[in-house]
C-alpha cells in the first residue's frame, strides 16, 4: 500500500504541469447565484486529490508536526480564513480560503516529501511532462487561429467570444484557459525555465563536455540525455522560439510585460554571477519570435473575413502592446485609385466585415485602473475597514453596495487592490511576510536568478487580475520547482 501511494503521488506530480493548462475547459458548472458562479476546473480536481494523498502519506511519515514549525507561514492563511467571518460575501470567502489552505498543503507536501522525488528518473519524466505538455498546448494555440480562420463555432475551437478574429482581425488564442491573459500566465514558466536553460547551457560550457554548475539536474537530464546531447543547443532554442511565440500571439500585454521583464531581470544576474555575456543569447530568439508573431497576425488579418489588411494587423498589435503609443499609418484601403489593394477584389466571395476594434483598445485598461482606485477608496472609507479590511471575497460586494459595480460577481483585477481591501492592512502585512520569507529562500538557493524571475513575472502578473483560484500555477510551480530542484 506504501509503496502504491508513492507512485500515485509521484504520478499526481507530474500530471501538475499538465492540469494546470485545463484551467477552464473542460468547465464543469455546479449553479450561481447572485455574487458568483460555482465551477470546478480539472486541477481543482487535481489539488483535492493530491492534497488527500499527499495528507495521508505526511501522516504516515510523522510530517505534520513539522507545520508548527513553519508556523510564520501561517499567519497570512490564519487571518484571511478569520476574515471570511466578517466578509461581506460569506460563501465566497469561505470557498477562497478553502483553495488557500489546499494550495498551502500541496506546497509543504512538495518540501516535506521532497524525498521521494529526489531521483534522476523521476525528475527526468517530471521536465519531459512540463515541456512536451507545454508545446502541446501551444500547437493548440496556433491550431485555434486556423480554426478561427475557418469559420468553426466556438463549440469546436473553444475560443472566448473577445478572442476570434472579428475583434481585431486575428485571433488571439486562449487555449484551454477561460481568456488569453491566463494561457499567458500558463506560458511564464515555460518561457522563463527554457530561457534559463539556454543561459546555463551557454555560460557554463555545457557543450564542451564540463559538468554545468546549475543544480536543476532534473531539467538538464531532460535535455542532457544521451539521444539529445548532440542536439541541445538546436531543441532549447526552439522550445524557446514556441513557447514566446505563442506568448506574443495571446496579445496579453501582462504576461507578455512580465516575462520581458523577468527575462531581463533573469539576464542581468547571470551577467553579474558569471561575468560572461552569454546570458544576452536568448534576446535573438525573443525577437525573432516576436516577429514571427507579428507577421502571422498580420496574415491572419489579409486572410480573415473582415476588411482588415496586414498593415492594419500589424499596426493593431503594436498599438494594443504600446498602450496606444505606437501608431503606424494604415493608409485608405478602399481607395483603388491610389493603388491600395482592396479585399473585395473580383475572385473574392467573402464577405468585408469591419472588425470590432481599429487599435488600442484603451477601455481594458482604464476598467482595470478605474476599479483599482474604486477598490482603494472604498478601502479609505472607514477606520475598521483599513485594518481589517470588508473579508475575504468582499471587494465584489463592497464595490456593488457603492455603487461602483454593476453586480456583486464584478472582481477588482488587481490582486493587490483587491488584497487591500478585503483583508486590511493586517492582511496585507501578513502578505507582505509570506513574500519576505519566500525571498529568503530565494537568497539560499544556486539559482536566484530563476526564482526571482518567476517571482517578479508572476508578482506583475497579479497587478492584471485577481482571484486565487483564476492562476493557481502562481502559487503551485514556483514552490514544486524548488522542491525539486533542492
Amino acid at each position: 500500500m506504501k509503496n502504491n501511494l508513492i507512485k500515485i503521488y509521484k504520478f499526481l506530480l507530474c500530471g501538475l504541469p499538465v492540469a494546470l493548462f485545463f484551467s477552464y475547459y473542460p468547465v464543469i458548472s455546479l449553479g450561481t447565484n447572485s455574487t458568483m458562479n460555482f465551477e470546478l476546473s480539472i486541477v481543482l480536481i487535481w489539488l483535492v486529490i493530491f492534497d488527500v494523498v499527499a495528507f495521508i502519506m505526511m501522516a504516515q511519515q510523522k510530517k505534520l508536526s513539522l507545520v508548527f514549525s513553519k508556523w510564520q507561514w501561517l499567519l497570512f492563511p490564519i487571518f484571511i480564513t478569520a476574515s471570511a467571518f466578517w466578509s461581506l460575501n460569506f460563501m465566497r470567502g469561505i470557498l477562497t480560503s478553502a483553495i488557500v489552505w489546499l494550495i498551502y498543503i500541496a506546497v509543504f507536501a512538495f518540501f516535506s516529501l521532497k524525498d521521494f522525488v529526489s531521483d534522476k528518473k523521476f525528475k527526468r519524466i517530471f521536465w519531459r511532462v512540463f515541456f512536451v505538455s507545454s508545446l502541446i498546448v501551444c500547437v493548440w494555440c496556433f491550431l485555434q487561429c486556423v480554426l478561427d480562420l475557418l469559420d468553426l463555432p466556438r463549440e469546436c475551437s473553444l475560443l472566448c467570444p473577445g478572442c476570434v478574429y472579428e475583434m481585431f482581425g486575428f485571433t488571439h488564442p486562449n487555449g484551454f484557459a477561460i481568456e488569453p491573459q491566463f494561457m499567458g500566465n500558463l506560458l511564464l514558466a515555460p518561457v522563463i525555465i527554457s530561457g534559463w536553460l539556454i543561459m546555463e547551457n551557454n555560460c557554463n560550457n555545457t557543450f564542451r563536455g564540463r559538468v554545468p554548475r546549475s543544480r536543476l539536474h532534473g531539467a538538464q537530464a531532460l535535455l542532457l540525455g544521451s539521444s539529445l546531447r548532440n542536439s541541445l543547443k538546436i531543441l532549447l532554442p526552439i522550445a524557446f522560439f514556441i513557447f514566446t511565440a505563442t506568448l506574443f500571439l495571446t496579445l496579453s500585454r501582462g504576461a507578455i510585460y512580465a516575462a520581458i521583464i523577468a527575462l531581463v531581470l533573469m539576464t542581468v544576474m547571470r551577467i553579474v554571477q558569471t561575468k560572461k555575456w552569454r546570458a544576452m543569447l536568448i534576446w535573438p530568439v525573443v525577437i525573432l519570435s516576436f516577429i514571427f508573431t507579428l507577421n502571422m497576425q498580420g496574415l491572419m488579418s489579409e486572410v480573415s473575413n473582415t476588411d482588415e489588411t496586414y498593415m492594419s494587423g500589424v499596426s493593431k498589435v503594436l498599438n494594443q502592446l504600446s498602450l496606444g503609443i505606437i501608431k503606424i499609418e494604415k493608409g485608405n484601403d478602399n481607395n483603388a485609385e491610389d493603388g491600395g489593394e482592396k479585399k473585395s477584389d473580383e475572385g473574392k466571395s467573402k464577405n468585408t466585415n469591419k472588425a470590432v476594434f481599429d487599435g488600442y483598445v484603451e477601455e481594458s485598461t482604464s476598467t482595470r485602473m478605474r476599479l483599482t482606485k474604486d477598490a482603494i477608496n472604498v478601502w479609505k472609507s472607514d477606520f475598521m475597514t483599513m485594518v481589517f479590511g470588508v473579508g475575504l471575497g468582499g471587494a465584489g460586494q463592497a464595490l456593488y453596495d457603492n455603487g461602483l459595480s454593476p453586480a456583486p460577481k464584478e472582481i477588482v483585477q488587481n490582486e493587490y487592490a483587491s488584497l487591500l481591501l478585503e483583508v486590511g492592512l493586517v492582511g496585507v502585512a501578513l502578505f507582505v511576510l509570506t513574500i519576505i520569507l519566500i525571498i529568503k529562500l530565494i537568497i539560499r538557493s544556486k539559482n536566484k536568478a530563476l526564482y526571482a524571475a518567476l517571482l517578479v513575472a508572476y508578482g506583475i502578473t497579479l497587478i492584471f487580475f485577481s482571484g486565487v483560484p483564476n492562476a493557481l500555477q502562481i502559487y503551485l510551480l514556483p514552490g514544486l520547482f524548488f522542491a525539486i530542484d533542492e
